[in-house]
C-alpha cells in the first residue's frame, strides 16, 4: 500500500509539473522581438566584453557572510531552550563555536576578509 501512494504521488506531481509548463507555453505571449535576446544591463547598452570575471574575493566573502549567518539561526533556537537541555546542549554548542572559529581562523589566514 505505501509503495503504490508514493508512485502516485510521484506520477501525479510529474503531470502536474509538465501540465503548467505545457499551459503555460500555450497560453502564453510570443514575442520574436531581437532586443529579447540582448543581455540586458539597467536598459543601457554595454560597453566592452559583458562577461567579465569578478575576483574570488568577493565570494568568499559572500560564502563567509552566509556561514555566519547559519550561525545565527542555529544560536537562536539553542538559546531558546538551553534552560531544558542543560549541559550537554552547552559542550554541543562549543563544539560548534570552535568549528566555526576554526574556519574564520583559516578565511583570516587566507586573507578572504580583506577587501582589496
Amino acid at each position: 500500500m505505501g509503495s503504490e501512494a508514493i508512485i502516485v504521488f510521484l506520477l501525479s506531481g510529474v503531470v502536474l509539473v509538465a501540465g503548467a509548463n505545457f499551459l503555460s507555453n500555450l497560453i502564453s505571449h510570443k514575442s520574436d522581438n531581437p532586443q529579447k535576446r540582448e543581455p540586458y544591463e539597467c536598459g543601457i547598452e554595454t560597453i566592452g566584453p559583458t562577461w567579465i570575471q569578478f575576483k574570488v574575493g568577493y565570494y568568499l566573502f559572500a560564502i563567509l557572510f552566509l556561514i555566519f549567518d547559519v550561525e545565527v539561526a542555529f544560536l537562536i533556537p539553542w538559546a531558546v531552550v538551553y534552560k531544558e537541555v542543560g549541559t550537554v546542549a552547552l559542550v554541543e554548542i562549543i563544539v560548534f563555536l570552535v568549528i566555526l572559529g576554526l574556519g574564520l581562523a583559516y578565511a583570516y589566514k587566507k586573507r578572504a576578509l580583506q577587501w582589496e
